[in-house]
């Protein structure tokens, strides 16, 4: 099989000679070599590449009614190439390394660049020997100073053993969330005593509840006021939540934890078990949480890849985790890099001199950063992925 031309499905025919060895210990047959053929497959090389660069910005289905060839085949061309690629492409290793979760079919670990707003790999799973292992073959990783997590204890473990020389910063809001989900935990057991009526209401108002009091419009200020006035606990609770968003605004990490003991020292005793999972979250990462505030460092930027969450799984029904990998991390016009620029040289007379004081002077060397986020999502939403 060949390359589709004019829009058909193209094969050469080939009339190749069979040779047999004449060692009286061999005495096997073989065909003559074809340049052109590729080692594994009755295709042309060309073709391989053809399907090599297709296959990451199109469905193997769609390319192997194109071309003729079984889509399981098309599937492990896809393979042999990504496996080379992982050879050949290198991920320059950050300063700011990030470590958070990504929904593709399931829950996955997403390694990114924080500086650069990159994604460097895509590991199968969130297990501590996982994301141990991944650290362990990371060139350079001594350079790394700075790890943002999530509050998943195995990160924070495979950090510690393979990172010791890193800082380990708690995403913000990653505990923020919580302070949100506290608030819904007291919506519902208040809903749960209302009319049928009043419960759909309360309900579809829950966006309002979530949103910060500065973002409220004239109408949702008046819809928020309603609520809080007709519910204590509801109103105590949006503000405990108001209170505790605005820890963040601390310059100093001194003034957060004074601002934090005297917002957990004035909760109402009727709201502690509502609250009681972020509290105890600060307490066990108490020295994680706080790091921000000397570190400012976030993976906020990876919510948006979290965005596409139903996109990525209507997608991962066609394929396997390590196709959606390959295609992410691999796809032509998605990695963000340094291009090297020649430095500019002190002339001589000597032409052969300048020509090897170019040379010379080249240190630079191409930096990939990794898959920039804004560019995967522009391609997803666009349907090109």
């Amino acid at each position: 099989m060949d390359i589709p031309m004019h829009g058909k499905r193209t094969g050469i025919v080939v009339i190749r000679k069979r040779y047999r060895c004449s060692h009286k210990n061999c005495l096997k047959t073989f065909f003559e070599p074809l340049a052109d053929m590729d080692e594994k497959r009755a295709a042309t090389k060309r073709l391989i590449e053809y399907i090599e660069k297709q296959s990451l910005k199109r469905t193997f289905a769609s390319i192997s009614d194109d071309i003729g060839l079984d889509e399981k085949t098309i599937r492990n061309i896809f393979r042999d190439y990504v496996n080379r690629l992982e050879k050949e492409v290198r991920f320059e290793t950050p300063k700011y390394l990030g470590i958070d979760e990504i929904h593709i079919i399931r829950p996955r670990c997403v390694i990114c660049n924080v500086q650069e707003r990159t994604i460097i790999d895509l590991l199968p799973n969130r297990n501590k020997d996982t994301v141990i292992r991944y650290l362990y073959r990371l060139p350079e990783r001594e350079m790394i100073r700075y790890v943002c997590i999530d509050m998943w204890e195995p990160y924070r473990d495979a950090v510690t053993a393979m990172l010791p020389q890193a800082i380990i910063i708690v995403d913000k809001f990653h505990v923020q969330r919580m302070a949100n989900q506290a608030l819904e935990t007291v919506r519902k057991v208040i809903r749960e005593g209302l009319t049928p009526k009043v419960r759909r209401t309360l309900m579809h108002d829950r966006f309002i509840l979530l949103k910060r009091r500065r973002d409220l419009d004239t109408h949702e200020f008046l819809v928020l006021e309603s609520w809080i006035n007709s519910f204590k606990d509801l109103g105590s609770a949006y503000r405990l939540k108001e209170q505790f968003f605005d820890i963040w605004e601390s310059k100093r990490k001194g003034d957060a934890l004074e601002k934090y003991q005297e917002w957990r020292s004035e909760m109402p005793a009727q709201l502690e078990a509502a609250f009681r999972p972020l509290t105890t979250a600060v307490t066990n990462w108490e020295k994680e949480i706080f790091a921000y505030f000397d570190h400012p460092v976030t993976n906020a930027y990876t919510e948006a890849v979290n965005g596409l969450i139903r996109v990525m799984n209507r997608l991962g029904r066609g394929y396997s985790f390590a196709a959606i990998r390959g295609k992410i991390l691999f796809t032509e016009g998605l990695a963000k890099q340094k291009i090297p620029v020649y430095r500019k040289m002190h002339q001589t007379g000597d032409l052969l001199s300048n020509a090897m004081a170019v040379r010379e002077g080249d240190v630079c060397h191409e930096r990939n950063y990794g898959i920039g986020i804004k560019a995967l999502i522009g391609k997803i939403e666009a349907g090109d992925f």
